[in-house]
């Protein structure tokens, strides 16, 4: 099983310019890759020969075989793992399950991820050691990391990063057997909701927020900072990259740097105190895209990194040896009473704002049939609880 674990690394000043080169020649071959699958793939249609559609092999070997002479000084890795990243985003958009999956596109300087991929890293002596290529004469080092690995293993795969405080480096490593953790017969239901998710702890029910204070304060820096970027290039359209464009545009990204830090702790946090303590764990399977809302819940609903969260417990209960259940996205947990399961229809249906025609309001939930008054968070706790057992199929 692999698990990746993200360090940061502190290369000198000779390894800063390999990765700085390393970054951009695996641009340069995606660029390069994507303009030759786009040319093979129109001289195909226009032989109408089917079965002269570019692959990945194909464009590879295209690009191999017409490299240039400076190219013999990169890792010939970068170039591989580069076409091979451009299969998966054609199969991608071709893929009818990512209907919103975009075409692939060409990488800009200003605009792409400043990174690439090797699959010849090693660990020695604690340091990680890139693949030097054949044609490389400068001297080479081993990068110092800031932390050992975590779990012992082969490392697969090794993915160099550039961001706003320096560069990391995510490790692929191929971890023989994974943590068990002792039976639970528990059962846990998370309903999540727009900026927290709630769920049951024990009898009781707890909530968790994941729209902090301090991420509502960053993300008001965030939008400062991106009007004053915008005034700047309004303002000189031509000559906007000054010294203060810069030192602003650096603010912006350490603050996008820090929100995703908080937002990743909490999620992991949250998670594997769930998965730990549950042996059986019951979420929704939510179909963010097409929920209709306006654009300050469509923002907000973005912020609650349902899919994050969704990813994470997936992840982690097959890591831990625990039951994942995700409930089907038509059954009505919200609309559903837990008492004595009438599910509310028409007229009578919660919203966002609650029942116009009954009166109440977004977090009560009022059952026609027995009348029962509960809290909505918890009634669509106890309802996917309900699901796990087998007691609300329907």
């Amino acid at each position: 099983m692999l698990r990746t674990h993200k360090i940061r690394c502190y290369p000198n000043a000779t390894m800063r310019r390999v990765l700085a080169q390393a970054c951009d020649y695996r641009r340069y071959c995606y660029n390069l890759a994507l303009a030759t699958w786009n040319e093979l793939y129109d001289a195909s249609v226009v032989l109408a020969d089917k079965t002269a559609r570019p692959n990945e092999r194909q464009v590879r070997n295209e690009l191999v075989n017409n490299k240039a002479d400076w190219q013999y000084s990169r890792s010939a890795r970068i170039l591989q793992l580069a076409v091979n990243d451009l299969a998966h985003a054609w199969a991608n958009f071709f893929n009818p399950e990512m209907p919103d999956h975009r075409k692939p596109r060409f990488k800009s300087k200003r605009r792409s991820r400043c990174s690439f991929k090797t699959d010849r890293a090693t660990i020695v002596n604690g340091k990680l050691r890139l693949d030097k290529p054949h044609g490389y004469r400068d001297r080479w080092y081993d990068i110092r990391l800031a932390e050992k690995l975590r779990w012992p293993g082969s490392v697969k795969l090794a993915t160099v990063v550039k961001e706003a405080d320096g560069y990391y480096v995510c490790l692929s490593i191929d971890v023989s057997q994974p943590e068990l953790l002792p039976a639970s017969q528990h059962v846990c239901g998370v309903d999540a909701n727009v900026g927290k998710y709630v769920y049951n702890d024990g009898e009781a029910i707890s909530a968790v927020r994941v729209l902090t204070e301090q991420l509502v304060s960053l993300y008001n820096r965030v939008s400062l900072y991106q009007r004053r970027l915008a005034r700047k290039r309004l303002a000189n359209p031509k000559h906007f990259r000054s010294n203060n464009y810069r030192a602003t545009k650096t603010k912006l990204q350490r603050t996008y740097q820090k929100v995703t830090r908080i937002q990743n702790d909490l999620l992991q946090k949250f998670t594997t105190m769930l998965v730990k303590t549950n042996g059986t764990l019951t979420i929704e399977d939510l179909d963010v895209k097409h929920m209709q809302m306006n654009k300050q819940l469509a923002k907000n609903l973005h912020r609650s990194l349902f899919g994050r969260f969704r990813m994470l417990m997936k992840d982690k209960a097959q890591w831990y040896g625990r039951q994942l259940i995700i409930v089907d996205r038509f059954y009505p947990s919200t609309q559903r009473c837990s008492r004595c399961g009438l599910v509310k229809t028409g007229d009578d249906k919660l919203t966002l704002a609650g029942n116009v025609l009954h009166g109440t309001k977004h977090h009560e939930f009022h059952c026609y049939g027995c009348g029962a008054q509960l809290e909505r968070d918890e009634n669509a706790v106890q309802n996917l609880i309900q699901y796990a057992q087998g007691q609300a199929m329907s």
